[in-house]
């Protein structure tokens, strides 16, 4: 291990730093950031497997994570080195063996917890503990260079999401919401980790959208927590990140209005972190249905003419558009079957609601689920396809309320929620109309929290609901490959290339899997035997 590590140094030594130009381009042969570019589309150049051979994937290697119950987490590589993640602990692989070339783990951490991904800019491989500590490695050594706390575990506030690195900066968002805080986003310094910004998600009494929550002492804890990773448009220079639920989840006696800006999209300035527009999807959320799936961001003709769109799935049931230079509403339609709290979206982008859907104290049944009809999974748009793939959830279930005072930082989301059956669906939908041009639906219980990307040539993978790892063709949705990983899939795909061979890599619960073409090993000669 130590001589693998002095050559990997000397080899790093020579290589170029990642720098902030190099995660514009997006993926190539290395996987640069969470959703591998800016924009989000999880999609990547490499053609070497195709529609044709995918049948022929076979497991290259697996890499067991010491102490993983369930990852979340999404690799990234760089210069043939894979860097993946667990609670409080980053590991450098050999992105061709699955080789351990070197391993951190912060033992002072106080808490552990869901951690989703490194992040890489310079020579610098990023990763948030669970406790709030953005913490910088040396990527050829994984020696420490800082640790810099931004946030009090104490106040209830977490770190769960995989950081965003561009220019001199890393983005964080917070974790912990339904359990009573004030949500925020903050830019960290790349250098030394220093605060930048600091941009609240729930405003303060008398700040603007203070109207839409009725009790000051309410929204102090509000929720709104930003827990997963944001998208970035380097020419626009915007920033896009959503919020989470607003606070207590299920009781919405205690915050009359619209509670601003929870289970919203924000398009900040990376600079200052000022808020240029906002859209909220869900007002008033009494279902937990957090805005936290991933904003995708694409040039295309819409309506007859070029728009910058962001395109959103939500866990509310419907699937919105809108001009990501704007924040304009141009339209949505519902993502899955079974929903019922709502019959559409009106003209202004606000649910047309059915009444009587909120949490009752003997349970409301309702769809989607508490789950959502999607989450967190990362999605793909696939850019000659023109269509986004997304992992829906055909799920109801029982949402009830609570009389209890709600008391912050006591874990009281104000009711609860169970799900019931369901089943998993992955969907190809054309952006410009909302239709559906094929879907796959996954046997299983509707457990799955795993993700999907794309090759160029159009191949698909994603991991399913019995944990599978799959390959489909992106056109139609044919079934091409499986491999069984024997555990659920937790985290999202994603492809790179070593040494000319394209690889695609994802998490199970406690494993790292990486699958390649197989290849025909060359025939041994035989033993010579010399006769007396």
């Amino acid at each position: 291990m130590r001589t693998l590590l002095l050559t990997l140094a000397l080899a790093g030594s020579l290589a170029a730093q990642v720098r902030y130009e190099d995660i514009v381009k997006g993926p190539g042969r290395d996987w640069l950031t969470y959703a591998g570019s800016y924009n989000g589309w999880r999609h990547s150049p490499l053609d070497q497997i195709t529609p044709q051979n995918a049948g022929s994937l076979v497991p290259k290697w697996v890499y067991h994570v010491p102490n993983a119950r369930g990852l979340r987490t999404n690799p990234i590589v760089h210069d043939g080195v894979m860097y993946v993640t667990n609670t409080n602990a980053v590991y450098a692989l050999d992105a061709r063996s699955g080789r351990l070339i070197w391993s951190y783990v912060d033992a002072r951490a106080e808490k552990s917890g869901v951690n989703r991904g490194a992040a890489i800019l310079g020579d610098k491989v990023f990763f948030f503990t669970s406790d709030n500590y953005l913490t910088a490695l040396d990527r050829q050594s994984g020696v420490v260079l800082f640790s810099k706390q931004f946030a009090d575990v104490n106040d209830g506030i977490t770190s769960t999401s995989a950081p965003l690195a561009l220019k001199n900066m890393v983005i964080v968002g917070s974790a912990g919401g339904d359990g009573g805080i004030r949500g925020f986003i903050a830019a960290l310094s790349a250098d030394d980790g220093h605060e930048l910004w600091r941009t609240y998600t729930i405003p303060k009494p008398g700040e603007p959208g203070s109207e839409t929550w009725g009790d000051a002492k309410i929204m102090e804890y509000g929720g709104g927590a930003a827990w997963l990773s944001g998208t970035f448009d380097p020419d626009l220079n915007l920033l896009y990140w959503t919020t989470g639920n607003a606070w207590p989840d299920f009781n919405g006696n205690v915050r009359p209005g619209d509670n601003l800006y929870t289970s919203s999209l924000l398009a900040m300035d990376p600079e200052t972190g000022k808020v240029k527009w906002h859209f909220q999807f869900t007002p008033h959320d009494t279902h937990d249905w957090d805005a936290q799936s991933w904003p995708m961001l694409v040039d295309m003709e819409y309506e007859g003419k070029p728009r910058k769109l962001v395109l959103h799935a939500n866990r509310n049931g419907f699937f919105y558009v809108l001009d990501r230079v704007t924040g304009e509403f141009l339209n949505a339609t519902q993502l899955t079957d079974s929903v019922d709290w709502a019959t559409g979206i009106d003209k202004n982008g606000r649910p047309i609601l059915v009444e009587g859907k909120d949490p009752t104290p003997e349970g409301n049944w309702v769809c989607p689920s508490v789950k959502g009809a999607t989450n967190w999974m990362g999605q793909t748009f696939h850019p000659d396809t023109g269509l986004l793939y997304i992992l829906t959830l055909e799920q109801c279930g029982w949402f009830s309320l609570s009389s209890q005072e709600p008391e912050p930082k006591k874990n009281f989301p104000g009711g609860g929620a169970t799900e019931e059956g369901g089943q998993v669906i992955l969907r190809a939908i054309d952006p410009k109309t909302g239709e559906r041009a094929w879907e796959y639906p996954m046997t299983g219980f509707g457990r799955m929290w795993t993700g999907t990307v794309s090759t160029k040539t159009g191949v698909l993978f994603s991991g399913d609901d019995d944990g599978q790892m799959v390959a489909l063709d992106a056109k139609t949705g044919q079934h091409l490959w499986n491999f069984n990983m024997g555990e659920l899939s937790t985290a999202s795909p994603i492809t790179y290339q070593v040494d000319g061979k394209q690889y695609v890599a994802v998490a199970s619960a406690t494993a790292i899997f990486s699958f390649g073409l197989f290849e025909k090993a060359e025939p041994l000669d035989p033993p010579k035997i010399t006769k007396k």
